[in-house]
């Protein structure tokens, strides 16, 4: 079983930067692709970012990309996911999953509890 713990939201300025972290604990982290997934009030959960087992390869969502960076250090059991240029419709809750490399919250098969952005003046 893998326990994943989000942090590092808050509230933000547009144009701001936030940096989210995951840490897990319970199973070999590095043997798994890592995502990054958005929910909004009322809105479907929606994909943002993973990275594979390595961090070799990566994919973001197109409203993410070139603003936000995924990234991990496999020997301290984290994933990282730098927000730049933050806008209001970032706002939501961010959870951080493990399971394969894929843009479906399906594919994903632990999750955590979720961090709260929002971005606002």
């Amino acid at each position: 079983q893998v326990q994943l713990v989000e942090s590092g939201g808050g509230l933000v300025q547009p144009g701001g930067s936030l940096r989210l972290s995951c840490a897990a604990s319970g199973r070999t982290f590095s043997s798994y692709a890592v995502g990054w997934f958005r929910q909004a009030p009322g809105k479907e959960r929606e994909f943002v970012a993973v990275i594979n087992w390595s961090g070799g390869s990566t994919l973001y969502a197109d409203s993410v990309k070139g603003r936000f960076t995924i990234s991990r250090d496999n020997a301290k059991n984290t994933v990282s996911l730098q927000m730049n240029s933050l806008q209001p419709e970032d706002t939501a809750v961010y959870y951080c999953a493990t399971g394969r490399f894929h843009t479906s919250p399906s594919e994903y098969d632990h999750w955590g509890q979720g961090t709260q952005v929002t971005v606002s003046s």
